[in-house]
């Protein structure tokens, strides 16, 4: 392809035939390109935990077939020839003859304060985000409370004298022995005994 990025063009068909722009990207495989300000479309992005939710405008491409060049000597568009000399080959305007020199692309002051922007409102979700994680698990990593409160019967001393035989019991060897099994009572009144099958 014969117009390379940061190429001053002008559109010559279509709907914004007559405006003039600067290539941004050269798409070799489609022959397209996108150009400044020219084919303009918009997008609805939605929110997400990362960024807020913005309509965005952006250049699609366009056909190659659909731009030429901008001969600054002439201020009219012209077709692209090539030239050779001491074996370097290089583009030029056919009507003038002059060299086509290489530009740099210039960035746009919007596009640069949007993105600035919307870096920081990322910047500011993502401190809100660490902000949570850093308060659950604070949470999570606090250490159990073990000095729970006592039942009152324990403070007023209700039982102490059994929970000291126990621990005693205990201590000596010995254990507390407790008779689980139905009484007579219940047997004698139900008929039943509590072995299956007598």
């Amino acid at each position: 392809m014969k117009i390379r990025a940061g190429d001053n063009v002008v559109i010559i068909t279509g709907k914004d035939k007559g405006k003039t722009g600067q290539v941004l990207r050269v798409l070799h495989t489609k022959n397209r390109l996108v150009v400044t300000d020219i084919n303009m479309r918009t997008r609805h992005m939605k929110a997400n935990p990362n960024r807020p939710g913005e309509i965005i405008k952006y250049e699609a491409s366009i056909s190659a077939s659909n731009v030429m060049l901008v001969d600054p000597k002439t201020k009219k568009r012209s077709r692209i020839g090539f030239k050779t000399e001491k074996g370097k080959k290089f583009r030029i305007f056919k009507q003038s003859g002059e060299e086509i020199k290489k530009t740099t692309i210039a960035k746009k002051k919007d596009a640069n304060a949007a993105d600035k922007a919307a870096d920081k409102a990322v910047e500011k979700a993502t401190e809100k985000v660490d902000a949570k994680k850093k308060e659950t698990t604070a949470i999570k990593d606090a250490p159990a409370k073990t000095d729970k409160k006592s039942p009152f019967w324990k403070k007023m001393g209700f039982g102490a004298e059994e929970m000291s035989s126990a621990s005693a019991d205990v201590d000596a060897g010995s254990h507390m022995t407790e008779d689980h099994s139905v009484p007579d009572q219940v047997e004698r009144s139900s008929g039943r005994t509590s072995q299956r099958g007598s």
